[in-house]
């Protein structure tokens, strides 16, 4: 294979990657790779508010609704690595431009399902195609940017954008329920995708690696043995504890992943090029995304529900005290990269992560008050500035360790440890949340029957049947969720400060600077 296209158009064949500087033309590339980053955001938090209408519709069982909202970014996980070596051979805008067909198709499978086994595959199908997009994007920045400075900005610019889908998943959400069904959240995809289809062959340039040998099927199969199962196993430990189910998943899981490796130590052209884990910012980026992504994740889903269950906002209400969020991590993506010019990327995570810190000490402290809502919203705005930075520095200090025609791979790697992180989070910090809260409700009550079951179970099955609960119950359950999360909250302020301190230690390397040999 040779490469299609590995420069802007403008540059000679003689220009110095150090000197040369995007043009007009790659701007507007770096547009449209936006709005895929920004839909594939917005699909991982799109549904947290409109749970309540898709279960009184689909009516699925707990797990089903655990399913509904998780299957999406578990197969963008497990399918990440395969995907992005995939579009490192065939081709990145080709894979891309395949990938939003597919993400068109299975958006309308899930618009229009009739059951909560048709919508768990057709978000599974989501991510399989999600899988697809986020690859390409991320590598053919680093295609069309050569000269550092720009690149970092330009990747910083990516990672906004995928974090403020997120931000505004909820608020998008809460806007369509207000108007439409539950459906009308997932036709979002369907103008987005037309206008990647019929732009993409005229702004961005096409990349395949030179001399890349065939796709090694073996490690593709390892590699979904090791992350699925251990995807799986994780969402076992949140709904039923550490049981037969977890410990199993668990257990293929690693064994699968140490052959992984082991297979990838042998081959030629291996899935994964272990060497660039010799990079020490390679492996400290990786951690802080993974660590940061799984408190941001996590606490995102408990912020949802302390707004309508304790609170008892509306959806829209709810969805829009996200905005001061999006906005925070809005500003960290774009002026972090333009800081660390000056300072390095070190002191600019450890510094933002450090305000993420106080975030989570504020929700750690957060109570049933009449100040609570804007106490949430200054609070994960804080939070949100440490995600915006770590998502834009960290994403270019994993990319730019790899060689242009391992972009697709690092890239992937990077997504994989974010998207797992997301999972993680949502698994171990709901499942702490409620653990606690079984916990503060054992013996409080002698209710028997159903109505008992759903009250100790967790808050909303509290709040599904608020009006036979005795007087005072509800706010019982309120407060036991309190308990939980401010101890989630807790456990992510240790996490991030400890993460804000490998940043000082381990990340000298300028942004934009390639490793060294």
């Amino acid at each position: 294979m040779t490469i299609l296209s590995d420069r802007p158009s403008h540059l000679t064949d003689h220009a110095d990657p150090g000197e040369t500087r995007a043009g007009l033309r790659e701007w507007a590339g770096l547009a449209l790779l936006a709005l895929p980053t920004i839909l594939l955001g917005l699909d991982l938090t799109l549904l947290h508010l409109a749970l309540p209408a898709l279960a009184a519709d689909l009516k699925p069982t707990s797990t089903q609704a655990l399913w509904i909202v998780d299957a999406y970014g578990f197969m963008i996980a497990g399918f990440l690595i395969m995907m992005g070596t995939l579009g490192d051979r065939i081709g990145r805008r080709k894979l891309l431009m395949l990938g939003a067909a597919a993400f068109g198709v299975a958006s309308v499978l899930s618009a229009y399902s009739t059951s909560a086994t048709m919508l768990i595959s057709a978000r599974a199908a989501l991510g399989v195609a999600g899988a697809t997009l986020m690859p390409p994007t991320l590598a053919l920045i680093s295609n069309m940017f050569l000269n550092p400075h720009q690149r970092a900005l330009a990747i910083g610019v990516w990672a906004t954008m995928f974090a403020l889908g997120m931000a505004a998943g909820p608020i998008v959400g809460g806007i369509l329920l207000e108007r439409y069904w539950w459906g009308a959240a997932f036709l979002v995809a369907l103008p987005i995708v037309g206008l990647l289809l019929i732009v993409a062959p005229f702004l961005l340039p096409e990349y395949r690696a030179p001399q890349s040998d065939r796709l090694d099927m073996a490690s593709v199969a390892l590699s979904l043995a090791g992350l699925l199962p251990i995807v799986y196993g994780i969402k076992q430990i949140a709904k039923d504890g550490l049981g037969l189910g977890a410990t199993l998943g668990l257990t293929v899981g690693l064994v699968a992943t140490l052959l992984f490796i082991r297979r990838q130590r042998r081959l030629r052209s291996p899935l994964i090029d272990l060497e660039l884990f010799s990079d020490r910012a390679f492996r400290t980026a990786l951690l802080i995304l993974l660590i940061g992504l799984t408190a941001v994740g996590g606490t995102m889903l408990l912020i949802t529900q302390y707004l309508q269950l304790v609170v008892g906002l509306s959806p829209l209400s709810a969805g829009l005290r996200m905005g001061p969020s999006a906005l925070a991590m809005l500003l960290a993506g774009i002026t972090a990269p333009l800081i660390a010019r000056r300072f390095g990327p070190g002191p600019v995570i450890a510094a933002a992560l450090a305000l993420s810190v106080v975030g989570y000490l504020l929700l750690a402290q957060l109570g049933h008050t009449p100040y609570g809502v804007g106490l949430v919203t200054a609070a994960f705005a804080l939070v949100y500035l440490g995600l915006g930075t770590i998502a834009a520095l960290g994403t270019d200090l994993v990319v730019s360790a790899a060689p242009a025609e391992k972009a697709g791979t690092a890239s992937a790697l990077s997504e994989v440890v974010q998207e797992l992180g997301l999972a993680v989070g949502i698994a171990t910090l709901g499942s702490l949340t409620t653990a606690v809260y079984r916990i503060e409700m054992a013996g409080q009550t002698l209710i028997p029957g159903e109505i008992g079951d759903r009250l100790s179970d967790s808050l909303a099955g509290a709040v599904s049947v608020a009006t036979e609960l005795p007087a005072g119950m509800l706010e019982q359950a309120q407060a036991a969720f309190m308990t939980g999360f401010n101890a989630a909250a807790a456990v992510c302020a240790v996490a991030i400060a400890i993460m804000a301190t490998l940043a000082v230690v381990s990340l000298r390397r300028r942004v934009g600077e390639k490793a060294r040999s």
